[in-house]
């Protein structure tokens, strides 16, 4: 089946927010006692907040409930929103709207999926909040990547089957989820060379639509 939607992920796709998530976890875990650096940070790329808290407070020096680690999790959320006011359009990554204009006015539906409850805010950030056909955020689901459901909902939203959808992606977890979905996958940055994507490149600035619409 020919390509009919893109999904895109949001942060290292569209937008980078990987510094603000970065200091707010690292400002979070300074005020615990926990270490953390960024060879830890990166093994929370493409996962959900509470994952990423259970792979900080791996080396915590006492265990936390459940409603502690809610709290500290709603704690690191507030310093990263707090962070996102000087966001703006001029942080959009290279490509990312030159490729999904040129999608859209071929006929090719786009919309972005992102495990983050934060998306809309960053969207609205970014004057991209009535841009995209549909959207799929941490509202919507109940399992981040590698699970597929974001994807599926997106799919869903934009009234495509899985096999008419290719995901924009820029970590291992979210290629997985894309596969897992029955999806192409183009993987973009650090997930550049992933053995399951159909397509590699640097960043959206590097492909160009025909090689997406030809996979």
């Amino acid at each position: 089946m020919t390509i009919q939607g893109v999904i895109f992920d949001l942060d290292g796709v569209i937008v980078s927010t990987d510094e603000y998530h970065y200091r707010a976890w690292k400002r979070l875990a300074d005020e615990l006692g926990i270490p953390f650096d960024r060879r830890v940070n990166r093994r929370l790329r493409g996962i959900g907040r509470m994952e990423s808290l259970a792979v900080i407070l791996e080396c915590a020096d006492r265990p936390y409930s459940e409603q502690e680690k809610q709290q500290l999790a709603d704690r690191k959320n507030g310093y990263y929103r707090d962070s996102l006011s000087g966001l703006g359009p001029d942080d959009l990554l290279p490509g990312a709207m030159a490729v999904s204009k040129e999608l859209k006015e071929r006929d090719i539906k786009v919309a972005v999926a992102s495990s983050s409850r934060n998306a809309p805010l960053i969207l609205q950030r970014l004057g991209l909040e009535d841009f995209f056909d549909a959207a799929a955020d941490g509202h919507d689901i109940s399992r981040s990547k590698p699970d597929p459901e974001v994807f599926q909902v997106a799919a869903r939203r934009l009234g495509l089957a899985p096999e008419a959808c290719l995901v924009a992606e820029d970590a291992d977890a979210g290629i997985e989820a894309a596969r897992r979905a029955g999806m192409k996958a183009l993987a973009v940055g650090p997930a550049a060379g992933h053995p399951e994507a159909d397509l590699s490149a640097k960043g959206l600035d590097a492909v160009a639509v025909e090689q997406l619409l030809a996979l």
